[in-house]
Parts: structure tokens; sequence; C-alpha cells
């Protein structure tokens, strides 16, 4: 979404806002954004970015426009709660970032690993209860296989 700071000033600043996991949909309503910025000649763009990342390709082309743009509009990137792998390549593409200490922030082209110790953590006796409040949140604990939901989230 595009929204407009209207200052008592002349200049407006054009702002951005990514939620949420990138995809195709994400690229093309922020590309056709900072293609109005470009045309209407704003002097800069806050790009607020709260997103655990999406597709390579789609953050790739949406950085590659900010990189482009950097030479007629001052951008700033402002993360959110989370920056994450596309949110963060997507940031890179600013002239500068700022961030809250507690922004979850980083997982660019890394991978999630995890250790599996059911079989040593049975032999010694040791057993753990969870709680959880989402399906995925211990997704990489070490005392147990990977579910079959599991599984399947980690491919995509």
């Amino acid at each position: 979404m595009l929204r407009l700071f209207k200052p008592r000033f002349r200049k407006q600043i054009a702002r951005i806002e990514i939620n949420g996991a990138i995809a195709g949909a994400t690229r093309k309503r922020v590309l056709e954004a900072l293609k109005t910025i470009e045309e209407r000649k704003f002097p800069a763009l806050l790009l607020r970015i709260d997103s655990p990342g999406g597709t390579v390709g789609d953050s790739q082309e949406i950085y590659s426009a900010l990189r482009k743009l950097q030479e007629k509009v001052k951008i700033i990137a402002s993360f959110g709660n989370i920056s994450a792998s596309g949110g963060v390549y997507i940031g890179m593409g600013a002239q500068h970032i700022v961030a809250n200490p507690g922004t979850i922030t980083g997982s660019i082209g890394v991978i999630l690993r995890g250790n599996n110790l059911e079989r040593l953590l049975e032999k010694v006796g040791v057993s753990f209860k969870v709680i959880k409040s989402g399906p995925y949140k211990d997704i990489l604990a070490f005392d147990r296989e990977l579910t079959d939901p599991e599984k399947i989230f980690s491919k995509s």
C-alpha cells in the first residue's frame, strides 16, 4: 500500500508497507508503487518491512528496483517485528535501515539445522513436556523427529 505523509512542507514522503510472506502479489504491488514514486518525483521513501521472507525471485526483483530508484529517491527501510530472509534482502535495497532491538532479523541464504538426540535422551531417561502456541513453534526440537506436516512445511 502506498501512503503519503503530508507535512507542512511542499514535498511529501512516500511510504510502502510490506507485510507477511513475499510472493508474486507483493512484488507486483510494490513494483507498481515504486513506479508511482518515481513518476511523481518523491524525494524520499519509507519502506516498512514486517515479513518472514518469501520467494527469492520476487524479493530479488523488489531489491533491484529499489537499488535503481536509489539514484533519484532517498530510501529508508524500517524493520518491524520480523524482517528475515527476503525481508532483509529487500531492506538491503535502501540506503539506511532502522530496526528495533527486538526485531527478529536475519537468515539470508542459510539453512536451519537441528539435531535429533531422541535415542540418547531415552537411554538416560530424559523426556520433555511441550506447551506451544502454534504447530511449528518447536519444529527443531532435539528430542524428536520431524512430523509429516513439519517435513512438508520445511520444503516450502
